[in-house]
């Protein structure tokens, strides 16, 4: 079995959606006709992963056997580092590993998690991850948490995405949206707090201590992802876990958080090695005692092979991310991943268990720019 052809597109789910706001998918095609499906990284619409992985990978590896995987990945990541290791370079090795595992496991046919070592557990719960709270008003982030409470998660993120350049903003404000929402979900209910990088140390500090008080479960991204000795010194000085990782793009960069303080980190599969580069960091995170919980915001292809991972992983300690529920992007596939009562359900077919539809796929697809 040899790589014979590898498609790279993006696909936008609405017609008015902007070109950053696609889906960036990859197809691999083998020899005797297997398919397999992999994500990049959505950020500014994955066009620059796309584009790497058309122009630099896919001439490197037509011909290669597709369950080397991991030698392709490194052999790739060492070649092409000068276009820069963190980002665009990673994303689009993701994809390619992901589609890998996939084509692996429909040319064995076992699912990934059965190649990854066997499921713990296939029934997945997963936490609502809502964003644009720093935009809304105290009551609007409270009507958007009721309607994500009725997919029955087993925890909610609230998430703010505010101005990276304007730390500190509305800390007060922050707060009092915090305090509204535990008071909605009642005293128990497992809450997160994402900072999306919105405060100094200080400013940190201050919402991190409250969020204590308010039973918070993790405090995310409090200051800018860059700042890893502030990170390091927070995770040790607070009593909430302080969480980072998601802009975290290689293995070193991860052991980088671990070797600061950070006890919980939270790196992504399309982000940064696909599943090959996250059952590493899964062994790196065991190694040192400290929980890894994947930063995922991809509905699709990129959740399931999380979820692949997910299942496979001894301490799974919290629930599957889930940002957008939204049915816009069930279409294009035959058996879109969706939960049922609160879990997510992994099928047992081979690969990944996805597959897309073709006509759907040619109404949404986006030609690149040469």
């Amino acid at each position: 079995m040899k790589i014979a052809r590898i498609e790279a597109f993006q696909l936008r789910w609405d017609p008015q959606d902007r070109p950053a706001a696609g889906s960036a998918f990859l197809r691999v095609w083998t020899d005797d006709g297997l398919c397999g499906l992999g994500e990049a990284s959505p950020m500014q619409g994955g066009i620059a992963s796309l584009g790497i992985l058309t122009r630099d990978i896919a001439p490197a590896v037509i011909g290669a056997d597709p369950l080397d995987h991991a030698v392709i990945q490194d052999r790739l990541l060492h070649r092409l580092v000068k276009l820069g290791p963190e980002g665009a370079l990673t994303g689009a090795l993701a994809a390619l590993d992901i589609a890998l595992w996939d084509l692996k496991g429909k040319y064995l046919s076992q699912p990934v998690y059965k190649l990854l070592g066997g499921a713990w557990r296939t029934a997945l719960p997963f936490y609502s991850s809502i964003g644009g709270n720093g935009a809304r008003s105290v009551d609007e982030v409270l009507r958007v948490v009721e309607q994500r409470l009725r997919d029955q998660p087993a925890a909610i993120k609230i998430r703010f995405d505010n101005d990276r350049s304007m730390l500190d903003n509305d800390i007060a404000g922050d707060l009092a949206k915090a305090r509204a929402v535990r008071k909605l979900v009642g005293p128990d209910f497992p809450l997160a707090f994402d900072a999306n990088n919105g405060f100094s140390l200080s400013g940190a500090m201050r919402v991190g201590r409250a969020l204590e008080e308010l039973g918070y479960w993790w405090f995310e991204e409090p200051v800018q992802h860059y700042h890893v000795r502030q990170l390091g010194e927070l995770a040790r000085r607070l009593d909430i876990t302080v969480s980072a990782g998601e802009q975290s793009y290689t293995l070193s960069a991860v052991a980088e958080l671990i070797d600061a303080g950070v006890r919980m980190v939270q790196p992504d599969i399309i982000k940064m090695g696909g599943i090959t580069g996250l059952q590493r960091c899964v062994a790196l995170a065991l190694a040192h005692g400290v929980e890894l919980v994947p930063h995922q915001t991809q509905p699709t292809i990129g959740h399931q092979a999380n979820m692949h991972v997910a299942a496979a992983q001894l301490h799974a300690t919290k629930p599957c991310e889930l940002n957008d529920p939204s049915p816009r992007m069930h279409a294009v596939f035959t058996d879109p991943p969706v939960p049922k009562d609160g879990l997510f359900h992994l099928p047992d077919t081979p690969g990944l268990g996805l597959s897309m539809v073709e006509t759907e796929v040619a109404q949404r697809q986006v030609a690149l720019a040469a």
